[in-house]
């Protein structure tokens, strides 16, 4: 969004009138899918200071910066990390199973997928948003090289209850994926247990501009997920 701002206020410094145009833009009412962008692209438009080939370029380019911003709209919490999160990492790796009573008796929802039939995979999502602002989610997802300040929140995470975590984190313009065995979680630093007063066993984990580094060794790409679970399992139940 901040590079889109950026253009349309160069822009519209070509107007004979920009100074009271800009002043103007503090009582457009916006009522959807009339708002101040779709006003101030038909001004320019209209006042040929936007030609019709460079606002294709413009509306490519913006779309290309935010690919995943339609995910920053899903509100409801269990529809994002739940329904999206296990939905997307499903279709990326379709080898994975997800497990019911058949397959496990005890099964009672306390991890989120099954592969090879013995490895049992919790998924978490997080997206990367600008603090201090009460604005929706997609007005303040960020893209992945913002300078802003971000802070992902990985919760209600149980290591006893999986052998793999997948953690997948969603900015405007990337999506990025963390694979760790269950006791790399625990041993980590920014791990913290005691979320919630009185749930043993369960704690959480913030992975932030500051601290993002760290994970790299865990990052893998869409390709590699399988293996890299495999990978992470084999750490968890093999090394010493």
């Amino acid at each position: 969004m901040e590079k889109l701002q950026a253009e349309l206020k160069r822009l519209l410094s070509r107007l004979n009138d920009a100074d009271d145009f800009r002043l103007g833009l503090d009582n457009i009412i916006s009522v959807y899918p009339f708002n101040e962008y779709e006003y101030v692209i038909s001004t320019l438009l209209g006042r040929d200071v936007l030609t019709l080939d460079e606002y294709y370029i413009l509306r490519d380019e913006y779309i290309a910066r935010n690919l995943y911003l339609p995910i920053f709209e899903i509100s409801a919490p269990r529809g994002f990390g739940e329904l999206w999160a296990q939905g997307h990492l499903k279709e990326l790796a379709p080898d994975l199973v997800k497990p019911t009573r058949l397959l496990e008796a005890n099964y009672k929802g306390q991890y989120d997928f099954l592969l090879d039939g013995n490895i049992r995979i919790e998924v978490k999502a997080s997206r990367a948003v600008a603090f201090r602002t009460d604005e929706p989610l997609y007005v303040k997802a960020l893209a992945f090289d913002s300078t802003k300040q971000f802070d992902m929140n990985f919760q209600q995470i149980k290591p006893a209850c999986c052998d793999v975590f997948v953690w997948i984190g969603v900015w405007r313009d990337v999506i990025r994926y963390w694979i760790l065995a269950s006791r790399e979680v625990t041993a980590n630093r920014y791990y913290s247990v005691g979320q919630h007063r009185g749930n043993i066993g369960e704690g959480q984990l913030h992975i932030k501009k500051e601290n993002i580094g760290e994970f790299v060794k865990y990052e893998h790409r869409p390709n590699e997920l399988l293996q890299a679970i495999r990978d992470a399992y084999t750490r968890q139940t093999f090394t010493t």
